[in-house]
Formats: structure tokens, C-alpha cells, sequence
């Protein structure tokens, strides 16, 4: 094999259950590697069940980097993760082993390689007020109020999609300036521009296959006891809805049904549905990076394909 540090970093992508944490570790049977994750559920601590957090015996096998890194109650932002990802590769190469990036939070990939926008700062005051609207008056009506001064944002999101709304709202009153407007101008440009990075992309032939898989994958969180993580995680009292943490997919639905809001069948349709949105989302980010390398994730060969990728990929 060549100088590792001239070797290109692997980014394995995919949709929820496409199968990428098994992927990575079969790379890590046959190779020195550690995985970083890219996902932003998983940087909370006490949040194992719904977030399908690898298993401790998962960890034991592998190195897993920015995972249970922060407190559910406190944010983390694609800036964040950009600054700890560049510092964890470099760590990772000085120790004589291949970093891998794994996961579905494709702004997080997007600002790791293509740099970051300038936007203004979270406000707290902001947020509150919206999401205080938000409770009374739905999410949807917001997406609406969106469309008038963001139609570019507005479109790209769904009209729930509490986070990434109230995100496009905040900065518009901020600055008077679209959030489309902001994301289109020139980025900052990447630290990491040394490093070539090749996404390997794990996506559906057919998506009805994907959709059985999260539909599964969501009941054996129920059989596991992601209602009792959501309630122990509601009981500190230190938590609420408004919350990024309690914004994740899942989350968000059981803490309604533990608030009464829904009855547990509802609940877990529910949680299902959101899990598809959330899939349908990060595939349409995916085909827009043009340079991804495609592997069909309910192939059965799934694993050996994305090993054989990567072996040609580390010995160029």
C-alpha cells in the first residue's frame, strides 16, 4: 500500500438502514481503520435505542469517533463537526490507520468538503419565540410563512421539518436575507482541500425493499425500549420538544405520545413515516453529489462491493 497519508478518506453515505454500519465493519476485518461518524444523532449522550446507535461490541471492534459527545440538553453544529472531523483524520493518519466517515447527515459531508457559508449565529431568543408559534400554531403554518421570504428554502423542506424551518426563518430575521441566498454564495474555503474524499453512496434499486427495512428496524426499537428511553430522557426535566435532540426522527413522535398527544399505534405509524421522509431527504442529497461512487444497498453483496472499493481506492 502507498504513503497513507496521500491515500484518498472514504465517506461512506447512505440513507437510514442501508446498511452502512455493517459495511464498515467489514472494512474493518480487513483493514486498520477507524470510523468517525457523520450523523447528528449520535453525538448525544443517552440516546442509544432510537438513534440506532452501534452496539458496545460494535465500538469494541472498531474505533468510533463523535459518538455520545455531548449532553441531549446542548447543540452541535455542522461547524462543529467540520473542526473535529479535520482534527480526528490527521489523528487518525499519525496513527498509522485509515479514517472512514460513516453516516446520512449529508450537511455535515457537504460542510466537511466543500467548506461553510458565513451564517450568523443560532439566537436564543429567536428560536424561542418561533417555536413558541410553532405550538400554537403548527409547524406547517411556519413552512408557510417560509415560502414568502424563502420560496427556495421553502420547497427543499418538508412543511414538519421543525429544525431546519426554524433555522431558515431565524436567519432571515437576522440578516434580511434569504437562507437559499446565503447557501449559495461562495463558501469559506475547505481547510480540507489537501485530502481527496470519495463518497461511496449506499442507495436503493428499490425503495419499497428500504422502506421494509426501517419499518422493521423502528418495531425492533419499540421491542428494545425506546419508550422508556424517551421517558427517561423526558423525566429529567430539562428537555423539551424544541430541543435538536428531541427533534431527531423517532423522538419527536414518541415524546407526543408520551404527552398523550397520540395513541401508541398512531405513535408508531408515525415514527415510520418520518423515518421514510427522513430517507427520501438524504438520498436527494445524495444525487446531487455527482462524483459518488453508487453501490445498490439491498444487493446482497452489499459489504464485499464497498471492500472492494475501498482496497482499489487505498492503493491507487
Amino acid at each position: 500500500m502507498n504513503d497513507l497519508a496521500r491515500s484518498p478518506i472514504l465517506c461512506l453515505l447512505g440513507p437510514t438502514a442501508s446498511g452502512k454500519t455493517a459495511a464498515a465493519l467489514t472494512l474493518a476485518e480487513h483493514a486498520p481503520i477507524e470510523i468517525i461518524s457523520v450523523d447528528s444523532a449520535l453525538v448525544y449522550r443517552g440516546m442509544d435505542i432510537g438513534t440506532a446507535k452501534p452496539t458496545t461490541e460494535e465500538r469494541e471492534r472498531v474505533p468510533h469517533h463523535l459518538i455520545d459527545i455531548i449532553d441531549p440538553a446542548d447543540a452541535y453544529s455542522a461547524a462543529q463537526f467540520r473542526k473535529d472531523a479535520l482534527r480526528l483524520i490527521e489523528e487518525i493518519l499519525a496513527r498509522g490507520r485509515h479514517p472512514v466517515l460513516v453516516g446520512g447527515t449529508m450537511l455535515y459531508y457537504k460542510a466537511l468538503t466543500e467548506g461553510l457559508n458565513s451564517l450568523p449565529a443560532a439566537d436564543a431568543a429567536i428560536r424561542t419565540r418561533l417555536d413558541e408559534e410553532a405550538a400554537r400554531l403548527g409547524w406547517p403554518t411556519l413552512h408557510a410563512r417560509l415560502a414568502t421570504v424563502d420560496a427556495a428554502a421553502a420547497q427543499r423542506l418538508a412543511p414538519n421539518d421543525a429544525q431546519r424551518i426554524q433555522r431558515a426563518l431565524e436567519v432571515f430575521e437576522l440578516t434580511g436575507k434569504p437562507l437559499s441566498a446565503w447557501l449559495t454564495q461562495d463558501r469559506s474555503p475547505p481547510r480540507s482541500a489537501h485530502r481527496r474524499f470519495v463518497p461511496i453512496a449506499l442507495e436503493p434499486s428499490e425503495r419499497g425493499i428500504l422502506h421494509e427495512r426501517i419499518a422493521a428496524r423502528f418495531d425492533a426499537m419499540l421491542a428494545s425500549g425506546f419508550v422508556d428511553e424517551v421517558e427517561r430522557l423526558k423525566r429529567r426535566g430539562d428537555l423539551h420538544p424544541g430541543l435538536p435532540s428531541m427533534r431527531c426522527v423517532g423522538y419527536r413522535q414518541a415524546w407526543e405520545y408520551l404527552d398523550g398527544a397520540t395513541d401508541y399505534a398512531t405513535f408508531r405509524d408515525k415514527g415510520v413515516f418520518a423515518t421514510r421522509q427522513l430517507c427520501k431527504r438524504q438520498l436527494t442529497w445524495l444525487r446531487s453529489i455527482a462524483q459518488r461512487v453508487v453501490i445498490d444497498c439491498v444487493s446482497p453483496d452489499v459489504s464485499a462491493q464497498v471492500l472492494a472499493h475501498a482496497r482499489a481506492y487505498w492503493q491507487d
